[in-house]
């Protein structure tokens, strides 16, 4: 039976690549695996599932709280942990979860965060410019009405590759302060000469660039994928699910590194030495969503897989969570 099968048609988002993630995890009865990004419980669902139980990570309170229901349906199936993925290290071991046989990352913002208005996330409807996935710290708000303009033209260039990123950020300064997702997304495009006609809204670099910036995405990807290469099993399985060019890149550097493909450091990571041993096997070729996927969730468009199985070497991050 197909793992898409098993998730409610009601369900508020529908986890991408499914049946492809639990092939690649490829699941024995008993097994524990973290799904590091929990958000409606797709992905755990399907791994409960098939036999495994589940440690499941989210930032987000409301995802927490909405799986509450699914955790005690699992009896001691699943465990839901409030915190970033990249803490998982420090959460497994509190668990005496350590080591796992899978890890399951599904990584940017959800379908949930971004239908809410009220989230911020999304210039669709109108709210509150705040963004934040885990509900606390600096909001988007915050984050556009305190910034110099230099920083806020590196967040956009570096992180929605908007290359009029100067001319962006100058109009929101002068526009400031800046409180709801309709003001931003209106200063942007008339910035840019945007026109009602043209196909794509210019608005979606920008706000895709705050975003990054305000959840620390990238930084806790790469944090995340470390983690992820401490706590597995040799033999274990690491499958992450990127949506644009900046994560993937991440994840097949990571991956390109750690299975001896690519020794030499990169642009994110210093050179690490010549005398590691790989830590995960050669991945598996990328996977992209089919078209019978495309026809009934189209936000499967941009979404790229990638799975690999961790060796017997010791982590190149060996380094302590905390």
């Amino acid at each position: 039976m197909s793992a898409v099968g098993l998730i409610p048609r009601d369900a508020p988002h529908l986890p991408v690549l499914l049946d492809e993630v639990i092939d690649g995890l490829a699941i024995a009865d008993g097994e524990t695996h973290v799904d590091a990004t929990f958000g409606a419980g797709g992905y755990t669902r399907a791994m409960i599932a098939t036999g495994a139980r589940v440690i499941a990570f989210d930032r987000d309170p409301d995802a927490i709280a909405n799986g509450r229901a699914l955790e005690a349906e699992s009896g001691n199936a699943l465990t839901l942990v409030a915190a970033d993925f990249s803490a998982m290290e420090s959460e497994l071991a509190a668990l005496d979860a350590i080591p796992v046989d899978g890890v399951t990352m599904d990584i940017g913002v959800s379908s949930m965060q971004l239908d809410q208005a009220a989230r911020g996330f999304s210039f669709q409807s109108d709210g509150p410019l705040d963004m934040r996935m885990s509900q606390s710290g600096p909001s988007a708000a915050d984050f556009v009405n305190e910034a110099d303009e230099a920083e806020i033209a590196d967040v956009l260039y570096n992180y929605g590759e908007e290359r009029q990123s100067r001319r962006v950020a100058r109009a929101i300064v002068a526009a400031r302060p800046i409180t709801r997702t309709s003001e931003l997304a209106n200063i942007i495009r008339k910035s840019l000469g945007h026109k009602p006609h043209d196909k794509k809204d210019p608005a979606t670099r920008s706000f895709q660039a705050i975003r990054i910036h305000v959840n620390r995405e990238l930084g806790e990807l790469v944090d995340g994928l470390e983690a992820a290469e401490r706590v597995l099993k040799p033999g274990g399985r690491l499958a992450v699910v990127t949506f644009h060019s900046l994560e993937d890149r991440l994840v097949k550097q990571f991956f390109r590194e750690r299975s001896g493909s690519q020794p030499a450091g990169s642009r994110h990571r210093p050179e690490l030495g010549s005398n590691r041993l790989p830590s995960f096997d050669k991945p598996a070729r990328a996977v992209r969503a089919s078209e019978s996927e495309l026809a009934r969730n189209p936000r499967a468009r941009s979404a790229t897989l990638r799975v690999a199985r961790r060796t017997a070497a010791e982590a190149w991050s060996n380094k302590g969570d905390g």
